[in-house]
């Protein structure tokens, strides 16, 4: 796992300047690597590769980069593990390949010189983004891998491309001056992340998982990435495709290829662990690494005193069971609250998902011990494990139901909050829309009524700001291609269509988000079994009721477990990573988020429109409804924004100029 930086400008560049930038881009990405660096650079092509090592396989300095192969074609400069990287060293050994070393890095350069690139990227199984120069094509080759684990951002500045692992190595080049999209920062209040391609800079792109984006010399900037795997393929193949035997069979099947794809995410040549909640997935990861190894696998949890937010001793009970080397650390609301302020830094992006703060403490606390840690992320998007997966599409079954002026009727009731009728609809809509005040509860079930499909449902309950475009000046709110462009039949189950945009949305551009940067930034390389691709692909084959059937969710991953952990140690509801973020902010984050919600403050940066703000966080300290996640987004981005304002800058060259114009603020 490393961090990668780099810029490609077809007119040439300088040799010692264009090194000297280089440098500083990998340097603010050291936590990614900080075991070694490295930088190439050919003047004549403009071509620049920087790399920043962790080093995880083949520890001797025959694993550095940017690395060449092995006839000087291609340069590297990748981040990642290419996990099935064995059985494609001996198929290339075999046509007479040879190699210096036993990294996979060689193996990838190898695989390319053999097949070309996109070839050898579709047989990859791994996580990665990569920067590939081919010297004889005069291209430059960016890819990432199919689920999105790993990230990669890039831009135009001028005639120069800008490429790297974060958003702060484009920063760091001296000629960087992007303003900040604000149709972007209105996804980020509606989602509380920045879906893909789009970043808070305009002008700056995500690059989308399973794609390769490929530039050539004098091709310009118009070329688009293109897809060599995608999710909507697997789904669509998936549904066509479908798994006809017993769930049994399914369970059996399911258990081997998750073996399997943990034992190849055990490859490591340093110390390795896994997270454990106690949840449904950590747990059946943890069962599939003690099975097939040979001694304790140690695991890692993190637990809170507030009982509400503790899952530490569930953990510790699978742990005992599995027998594992198992270490907890009880966080204290001071330990937690403690992080708060190196969010932005770590995040490099406003990022709002308020458990990126127990997920950095596991993080911290795991790489204390150890270098590579597995985790069981994906489980609810591919099995059906989230509750809204039942709830939402139950719920529109009813709302759509109901005669439109039925509706209209209700949502005017709903709006005079009558205490009459609270005594009536108050259980019902608590049961939709949570632990929140009458009135709130009263005001969403209000906006569901005025839906007009389960796909503005699915966006609704998504979202932090209801109506972000009104609260974010000069803002007008951009679709997300992904979410609407659907494969064939998956409309047919509501189910399947929320898991659907799960998968292509929230967990590359939140979940994933949230894994890499908290590990990451405390050099700790997490990797997620079930997010290999045969798993993926082998998911959308399954029946829906193999997966939310008998009235639970995930029912295969479960019946996998049970085979190694008693049923009663994990049948519980699911319960998530959370903090009490709404408490918090009316109690020891009061005067913090006080100072960047300050209505002056907000005035002067021309961002946001400090009414709606201002109302919530007034609503919010009183007590009678709570706002946490509205305000929680307004706060990472003002955190953000102050972080960015104090972070030093290079020199400026001059040389080069931005395509775009800047919105006055």
């Amino acid at each position: 796992m490393c961090g990668i930086a780099g810029m490609f400008d077809p007119g040439g560049v300088c040799d010692a300047e264009t090194q000297a930038i280089l440098a500083t881009m990998t340097g603010v990405l050291r936590h990614r690597g900080p075991d070694d660096s490295g930088t190439w650079v050919d003047p004549a092509a403009g071509v620049a590769l920087g790399h920043r090592r962790l080093s995880i396989l083949d520890l001797s300095p025959l694993g550095h980069q940017p690395m060449h192969s092995m006839d000087g074609r291609y340069v590297i400069t990748f981040n990642g593990e290419i996990y099935n990287f064995r059985a494609l060293r001996d198929e290339l050994a075999n046509r007479g390949h040879t190699f210096r070393g036993r990294s996979d890095t060689e193996v990838l350069l190898a695989a390319v010189a053999e097949w070309t690139v996109q070839p050898a990227v579709e047989r990859l199984n791994g996580m990665f983004a990569f920067a590939l120069w081919d010297r004889a094509e005069h291209t430059l080759h960016l890819a990432r891998d199919r689920a999105g684990e790993k990230p990669l951002y890039y831009g135009w500045l001028g005639e120069t491309l800008l490429f790297g692992s974060e958003l702060k190595s484009l920063r760091a080049h001296p000629a960087f001056h992007s303003p900040i999209d604000r149709d972007a920062l209105a996804l980020f209040l509606r989602y509380g992340y920045i879906p893909a391609p789009h970043t808070i800079y305009r002008g700056v792109h995500k690059l989308p998982p399973g794609t390769l984006l490929s530039l050539k010399a004098g091709a310009g900037d118009q070329v688009a990435p293109v897809q060599y795997w995608s999710a909507r393929q697997a789904a669509a193949r998936g549904l066509s495709d479908p798994f006809t035997q017993s769930l049994a069979c399914a369970v059996e099947e399911c258990d081997a290829l998750l073996r399997d794809a943990v034992k190849l995410r055990m490859e490591a040549d340093v110390p390795l662990g896994a997270f454990l909640s106690g949840g449904i997935d950590s747990s059946t990861i943890v069962a599939l690494m003690q099975a097939q190894s040979p001694r304790p696998v140690k695991t890692f949890a993190i637990g809170f005193e507030e009982a509400r937010y503790n899952e530490a001793h569930r953990a510790a009970a699978v742990a005992r069971h599995l027998g594992t080397e198992h270490t907890e650390l009880y966080a204290t609301p001071d330990e937690a609250l403690a992080v708060i302020p190196h969010l932005p830094a770590l995040y490099d992006e406003p990022f709002a998902d308020p458990s990126q703060i127990p997920t950095h403490l596991v993080a911290a606390l795991t790489r204390k011990y150890v270098t590579v840690s597995l985790s069981g992320d994906a489980g609810d998007e591919l099995f059906g494990g989230y509750t809204r997966y039942v709830r939402g599409p139950a719920l529109w079954r009813t709302v759509s139901r109901t005669p439109a002026p039925v509706r209209r009727a209700l949502a005017q009731a709903l709006s005079l909050r009558h205490s009459t009728l609270a005594a009536a609809v108050n259980p019902l809509v608590r049961r939709w829309t949570g632990k929140r005040s009458f009135t709130e509860r009263c005001r969403q079930a209000e906006e569901i009524l005025a839906l007009g499909s389960a796909a503005e449902l699915y966006r609704y309950m998504m979202s932090f700001w209801k109506q972000p475009a009104a609260v974010v000046l000069g803002a007008s709110e951009p679709s997300i291609p992904t979410m609407l462009d659907l494969p064939p039949g998956v409309d047919a189950h509501e189910r399947q269509l929320w898991m659907y945009r799960d998968l292509v949305t929230y967990l590359p551009d939140d979940i994933l988000v949230k894994v890499d940067r908290a590990s990451m930034g405390v050099s700790l390389e997490s990797r997620i079994p079930l997010l290999d691709h045969r798993v993926i692909e082998f998911a959308w084959r399954l029946p829906l009721s193999f997966k939310t059937g008998g009235g639970e969710g995930k029912r295969i991953l479960r019946q996998v477990l049970n085979r190694y952990v008693p049923k009663d140690l994990v049948a519980r509801r699911k319960q998530g990573f959370g903090i009490p973020l709404a408490a918090w902010l009316r109690g020891p984050l009061r005067s913090w988020a006080e100072a960047l919600l300050d209505e002056r403050r907000l005035q002067t940066e021309g961002f946001f429109d400090p009414g709606p703000i201002r109302r919530k966080w007034t609503e919010h300290v009183a007590g009678g409804t709570s706002w946490d996640y509205d305000l929680w987004a307004v706060l990472m981005f003002e955190a953000w924004l102050e972080e960015t304002a104090r972070a030093p800058r290079t020199g400026h060259s001059g040389r080069l100029a931005l395509r775009q114009e800047s919105l006055v603020t």
